[in-house]
């Protein structure tokens, strides 16, 4: 028995996954850190890149073809990667897992690369500038992989050998990936939470608040700086990875700032900086919100006077000024993290107040 879903119901857990994967990445470095990350997708195309440039041509060579640059031509490319995926990953779910998680690896060292090389202007600029910054890398690596035709296949882009296709084909293979990215997203929170609640996370936090009083207390700002940009990198770059063995397509043009940074920064700031909670239950609305505009864009049509194409854009833009004007902390604000349990603290209370009687 074939398991159905509906379309609407997998868009929404899709875009839910893979930005809350993206989005978390990103309240770690700003949320924790308060570093101002305005360069999101400059990690996210990183993992991408990897996606669409290494797996492809591993399994090219493994079966003896050419994975030089030819890999990268059009046509060539598209018959090698249909080749691929019906004759090699198709019948074979333990390579394709292991080319999957191969993939992931190395998207996340790449990705972490990068935001190794971003600690560098971080730990001399601030503010403004930095976030000014990181967004000009960002655009940078955008234009090299746009018009370097050797890397992803430039204007044409590439495909990418479908790891997912051993699952089934047509809605199986849909819903079965899409549930994979959501484990990968469940995952990517459950590691932040704990990283949250760890002494590393009180110190982001502590940086964050005052950096001279961190640096008080023994604390190497220079130091938890770099750390967080190269987690928050290498997590942002498995989800430009996950994002691309998804679509079975990689061009770098569609990794724009506006979806791969400021929708994250919108789906943070509505649920709460700080709160990774607060980040899920944003992801969550906005993901819901664009799926329905784009199912029912032909009814919209005849009820506003402009295109619903428009429409998410203006909501996310007007959504950003709302929440900056009537609540910036987000429907969850950061709550406290207690190093010492409630029910400890209040025993250690009544103890000292006995003993001052």
């Amino acid at each position: 028995m074939v398991l159905t879903i509906s379309p609407i119901i997998i868009q929404i857990i899709l875009y839910f996954a893979i930005f809350l994967i993206v989005t978390l990445s990103l309240n770690l470095e700003v949320g924790y850190a308060g570093i101002p990350q305005f360069g999101r997708v400059l990690a996210v195309l990183a993992g991408a890149i990897v996606a669409g440039a290494i797996p492809g041509r591993i399994l090219a060579f493994m079966i003896g073809e050419r994975y030089g640059a030819d890999y990268a031509n059009h046509l060539y490319n598209f018959r090698i990667v249909n080749a691929i995926t019906t004759n090699v990953l198709a019948p074979n779910p333990l390579l394709s897992i292991a080319i999957l998680f191969v993939t992931l690896a190395l998207a996340a060292i790449f990705g972490g690369m990068i935001g190794y090389l971003s600690s560098y202007p971080a730990l001399r600029l601030k503010e403004a500038y930095l976030g000014i910054t990181l967004l000009a890398f960002g655009d940078v690596l955008q234009l090299i992989a746009w018009n370097y035709d050797p890397l992803v296949g430039a204007t044409q882009g590439v495909n990418v050998p479908d790891v997912f296709r051993w699952i089934g084909v047509g809605e199986g293979r849909f819903i079965g990936a899409t549930f994979t990215l959501l484990g990968f997203a469940i995952l990517s929170y459950i590691f932040l939470d704990l990283v949250a609640r760890a002494p590393f996370g009180r110190a982001l936090k502590a940086m964050r608040d005052s950096e001279v009083a961190a640096r008080v207390y023994g604390k190497d700002i220079v130091k938890l700086r770099g750390q967080t940009l190269i987690i928050g990198g290498a997590m942002a770059g498995i989800g430009g990875a996950l994002w691309t063995l998804y679509t079975g397509s990689m061009k770098a043009i569609t990794f724009s700032r506006l979806t791969w940074t400021f929708w994250p920064w919108a789906f943070m700031m509505l649920g709460g900086t700080g709160n990774n909670l607060g980040v899920l239950l944003g992801t969550f609305v906005f993901s819901t919100v664009r799926t329905l505009i784009y199912t029912y864009k032909e009814l919209l049509t005849a009820v506003i006077p402009i295109s619903p194409v428009w429409l998410e854009y203006i909501l996310v833009g007007l959504a950003i000024v709302l929440i900056a004007l009537v609540r910036p902390q987000g429907i969850l604000p950061e709550k406290p993290v207690l190093t010492v349990p409630r029910e400890t603290i209040e025993e250690i209370r009544k103890s000292v107040s006995e003993e001052k009687k």
